[in-house]
């Protein structure tokens, strides 16, 4: 049983698709493997081999849709489908569909990443999510640091960094244990949480 929604937020075109596509489906797999549930913006790109990687391993894969219909999504944006177990149509465009899929998430983490990813990540930093950060795949999650030291940023000493994603994603479900541990409790006693380690 699942219960973090973690969202992957990186570019869906650009270089860093070519160079850290393998780190995105990493990052996809080791949320899967802990039984938690990816989410993404249904796109292509860097989310879109997160969405491989959670799929991989048996994992449930939510994808949060600028389009308003499934067939806007497949046709107007021309946006994969396979990946996801379900597809929210938020027709919101990209930039409405960033806030909702961030504002629905637990945890954001960065991979790689281009302009609608820094909309996402200060979205998230705004709005006191867990964030984090996959050093080392390039674009907007490798400027965060520099980012970070040159404009204020709340909850700045927050930001989870690493550059192996399977370490990355233990330290975001860590931080989200303890953030979520009274509710946890609370619910553990009512049968409505898993009881598991950590």
């Amino acid at each position: 049983m699942s219960h973090y929604q973690i969202c992957v937020s990186g570019a869906a075109s650009g270089e860093t698709v070519k160079t850290a596509h393998d780190l995105a489906y990493r990052v996809g797999a080791a949320i899967a493997r802990d039984h938690q549930t990816l989410i993404t913006g249904a796109t292509v790109g860097l989310p879109w081999y997160a969405a491989q990687g959670a799929k991989s391993e048996g994992g449930l894969s939510i994808g949060f849709s600028p389009a308003a219909t499934y067939r806007e999504h497949v046709h107007s944006y021309r946006l994969p489908t396979k990946e996801f177990d379900y597809i929210n149509f938020t027709g919101m465009e990209y930039v409405g569909r960033d806030v909702h899929l961030v504002r629905s998430s637990d945890a954001v983490i960065t991979v790689g990443g281009r302009m609608g990813s820094l909309h996402e990540f200060s979205t998230a930093i705004e709005s006191n999510k867990v964030c984090a950060v996959l050093l080392g795949s390039g674009g907007l999650a490798d400027f965060i640091p520099t980012l970070t030291t040159r404009i204020h940023t709340p909850h700045k000493a927050d930001i989870l960094f690493d550059t192996d994603p399977d370490r990355l994603v233990q330290q975001v479900i860590a931080v989200l244990n303890q953030k979520y541990a009274d509710f946890r409790e609370e619910i553990e006693d009512k049968g409505d949480w898993p009881k598991r380690n950590g």
